[in-house]
């Protein structure tokens, strides 16, 4: 009987030890720096790896990123494929009638319209334009309620499939993040200009989550709560995003 209860024990040890080692997967693009890229050796790399992985620290989580599409990347979240999404996303009533969300990791950032240096392009007065967004963004639904009505809206998989588009002189303007344009309108050593006025979308960035998954958005949270007020995460921004901030520490 003694033997049976070691036994007992050993294996319910053993489950815990199983539990406790368990990995967290997150879902990033690995397309949108300085959000998330691949680095020359082909691992993800990015504001997001750095801070997904100083939260899983904080958390006592094993986690792990992996690539996907953006396109699909809330249907695979739904799917189980994975268990969060760190991806740039946007915090929006419509993406929450789907999942959830974590608390922002970074705040409402000003969408952007950006076309070559001179072209006289004034998107508050948009007509017979082509305008580039990444499908499925929070600017490729602003640019189809506000602009297709007089104007042709062209989605692409990346956006740095819509600055090359850009480029070629296949579209006149392109709507983005400014933390995404900015730098690279900063390195177009003068042929990208910034065009027309800020434009305010959404509550900030943050993790996208499971409607189920209460328990580890608690963790992420809590973690993520710990960071933002050690100074971590702005640490963080000010690294990837040329001195920004500080937004969050207390």
């Amino acid at each position: 009987m003694k033997k049976l209860i070691l036994t007992a024990a050993a294996l319910l040890a053993l489950g815990s030890a199983t539990q406790a080692q368990e990995t967290v997967r997150i879902a990033t693009e690995g397309a949108y720096a300085p959000w998330n890229f691949l680095n020359d050796a082909g691992a993800p790399a990015g504001y997001e790896i750095d801070l997904g992985n100083a939260i899983c620290e904080k958390a006592g989580l094993t986690c792990e990123f992996v690539i996907n599409d953006w396109d699909s990347i809330i249907p695979n979240l739904l799917a189980g494929n994975y268990d969060l999404i760190m991806a740039g996303m946007s915090i929006t009533d419509e993406r929450r009638e789907t999942i959830d969300f974590s608390q922002n990791y970074f705040p409402p950032d000003p969408s952007l319209f950006v076309a070559a240096a001179g072209a006289g392009v004034d998107p508050q007065a948009l007509e017979g334009k082509r305008v580039g967004v990444q499908g499925g963004t929070i600017q490729a639904a602003y640019a189809e309620a506000n602009l297709a009505g007089a104007n042709t809206i062209v989605a692409f998989t990346t956006a740095d499939q819509a600055m090359a588009d850009l480029a070629a002189g296949n579209l006149d303007t392109i709507l983005a993040d400014g933390a995404y344009l900015e730098p690279v309108v900063a390195a177009s050593s003068g042929a990208l200009e910034f065009v027309g006025e800020d434009v305010l979308i959404g509550d900030g960035v943050g993790a996208g989550i499971r409607k189920d998954e209460t328990e580890l958005k608690t963790k992420f949270d809590d973690a993520l709560t710990a960071l933002k007020a050690d100074g971590t995460v702005d640490k963080l921004i000010a690294q990837w995003f040329e001195g920004r901030g500080p937004y969050f520490a207390e």
